[in-house]
């Protein structure tokens, strides 16, 4: 039977039952693994399961044996890949099973932002409510989404799902073109130079990859190009944005608000400009938008897919 590890098991919750993992596959299972404990762990593995560990070529060096490796997400960059394919080591992710929880998540964050859900709660439990002299407040400004603009950079699974959202809202829907796209038709959506579209957009979210092309996207270039009243979401990526630029740009009022799942680095050990206390409009959440239980058992079950027909040689998708 094939010998496979799964370096990361934690990183998937307690609440999920990892047995499709196990039937067709001779799996050892970590909780976590350091750094200077992969190359041993991969030392006998034909297949390695991971989440979030780091992969480079000289833990591929100090397996000779690995042919496979599962990544129990969509984000692969924290997989060498070019390292990987010049080894012939075949990398496949997982795909499409946060959608429900994540546009639900961009959504939680965009409504929170335009109608400055905190900040009500917060003049409510300070007793400001109760001291107004009539019967509601009216001291943040609260935004329709009816007759706005969202921009997409990204239109996977998951920017799909945010735009047939949004159109129920009555936004109106435009996409960005990253770069190395053309101003290609899909869906009916023309992708848009990124540079002429941000003067336009009352909400951009971000549902892209990070790649080196992607690094920095929205800059303070981008972020000054935006609307002062916009909304700028990120659900993607932390190295998407740039955040010294994006707390600045926060701070001067250039955009109105932003709501983050995602940083740079994570979990933020080394502090991070977006967690200063000073910053206005600001909502930051800990990278949990794809981690309900049902959106986490169904990437198992996938996972669990990828590597039975990883293992059968019947895979019909990948990454490298």
């Amino acid at each position: 039977m094939t010998e496979a590890v799964f370096l990361d098991t934690d990183t998937l919750g307690q609440d999920v039952d990892l047995s499709p993992l196990q039937q067709a596959v001779n799996l050892q299972c970590f909780s976590a693994t350091a750094p200077e404990q992969v190359a041993q762990r991969l030392a006998a593995a034909e297949v390695v399961v991971v989440n979030k560990v780091v992969l480079n070529d000289s833990h591929f060096a100090a397996a000779p044996q690995l042919r496979g490796i599962v990544v129990t997400a969509t984000g692969v960059n924290n997989i060498d890949l070019d390292a990987a394919k010049a080894r012939g080591i075949r990398v496949v992710n997982a795909v499409g099973y946060a959608r429900p929880i994540l546009v639900q998540h961009t959504f939680s964050l965009i409504l929170a932002l335009s109608n400055r859900l905190l900040d009500y709660v917060e003049d409510t439990r300070a007793g400001r409510w109760q001291q107004s002299p009539m019967f509601c407040r009216m001291d943040h400004p609260i935004r329709e989404l009816a007759g706005k603009t969202l921009g997409l950079i990204g239109y996977g699974d998951l920017g799909q799902g945010v735009a047939r959202v949004a159109e129920a809202f009555g936004m109106t829907v435009r996409l960005a073109a990253r770069p190395g796209q053309g101003g290609e038709q899909v869906d009916g959506y023309v992708r848009e130079p990124l540079k002429s579209l941000l003067p336009q957009v009352d909400v951009l979210s971000i549902h892209c990859l990070l790649s080196e092309q992607t690094r920095h996207l929205i800059s303070r270039r981008e972020l000054t190009a935006m609307k002062a009243s916009a909304l700028l979401i990120n659900t993607a990526r932390g190295g998407i944005v740039h955040e010294q630029d994006l707390a600045d740009a926060l701070r001067a009022g250039d955009i109105a608000g932003a709501g983050l799942d995602v940083l740079s680095q994570e979990p933020p050990v080394n502090g991070n400009p977006l967690l200063a206390p000073d910053i206005p409009n600001l909502l930051l959440t800990p990278h949990c938008a794809w981690a309900s239980q049902e959106a986490r058992q169904r990437m198992v079950q996938q996972s669990a897919d990828n590597l039975g027909q990883l293992v059968a040689g019947t895979l019909s998708r990948w990454v490298v």
